[in-house]
This record gives structure tokens, C-alpha cells and sequence, in this order.
């Protein structure tokens, strides 16, 4: 087996055991786009079994949650880079979305959150009455 010297990789590794950083949980990497009424957020979680997966959401915070094992302690580990423990990450989301109508699904370790604008949210016309009309209503309201 050939091996190859990194000193910045070393210097890594040494600043995560010395910091204690390895052991903490990665933040999950996330894109998020909107397309017409429509939001979306991916999150990458490569080898996260969908079971361990946690999907909250209480009034506008959206909680996602998923969990790495830890290693089977009868193993002698060579390099144990892949943070392990319950990962999380939350969400604010803003008014104008349809929180009721949120989906989700797993598919090659990215868990994908369709969102959609509510309805009170998206752009309506609003009639405009001729002035006359106007008028004879005002007049109507007011000696009522």
C-alpha cells in the first residue's frame, strides 16, 4: 500500500482531537431555490439510513434531524473521519409559506423539503368598480 504524507491533513486531524470537534456533529449542507410558488431545500446526508431520519415542524421552524451510529467499538478503526451522533438543523420559514402542505423524500442520501407559497401569499387581481358604481355604493353605505 502506498502512502502519501499531508501535512495540512496531519494538522487537521490534530486541531479536530485536540479541539474535540470530530466528535461533535456536522451542520448539514444544504442548497435551497425557488421555483414559481413553489420552495425547495435539499439537505446532503450521505449514508444516513432513512429510519433514523426526523422531520418537525411547529408554527414556521422546520426541525430536521438524522442520526450516524457509532462504530462498532470490535473494530480497529484505521481513519474514523465521518462525523457520528445525532445530526440537526432548523429552519425559519417565512409567512408566505404553505407550512400545511410541506413534503418530503429521501432518495441517494439528500433529503429534499417541497414547500409551496400559501395561497394568501401569492399575487391576486383585485376588480376595480367604475366611479359612477363607486359612487351609488358609498351613497348606499353611508344611509344605511
Amino acid at each position: 500500500m502506498l502512502m502519501r504524507t499531508d501535512p495540512f491533513r496531519e494538522l487537521d486531524r490534530f486541531a479536530h482531537q485536540a479541539l474535540g470537534t470530530a466528535a461533535r456533529p456536522a451542520v448539514m449542507p444544504m442548497d435551497a431555490w425557488r421555483e414559481g410558488d413553489v420552495f425547495y431545500v435539499e439537505f446532503d446526508l450521505p449514508g444516513i439510513d432513512q429510519d433514523s431520519l426526523d422531520l418537525d415542524i411547529e408554527r414556521n421552524v422546520v426541525t430536521v434531524r438524522a442520526q450516524r451510529p457509532a462504530v462498532d467499538p470490535n473494530r480497529e478503526m484505521l481513519a474514523t473521519e465521518r462525523p457520528r451522533g445525532v445530526f440537526s438543523r432548523q429552519l425559519v420559514l417565512g409567512e408566505n409559506l404553505d407550512t400545511d402542505r410541506i413534503e418530503a423524500s429521501y432518495q441517494k442520501g439528500v433529503l429534499r423539503l417541497r414547500i409551496p407559497v400559501a395561497e394568501k401569499a401569492k399575487p391576486r387581481k383585485i376588480a376595480i368598480g367604475h366611479g359612477e358604481e363607486h359612487q351609488a355604493l358609498n351613497r348606499e353605505v353611508v344611509n344605511a
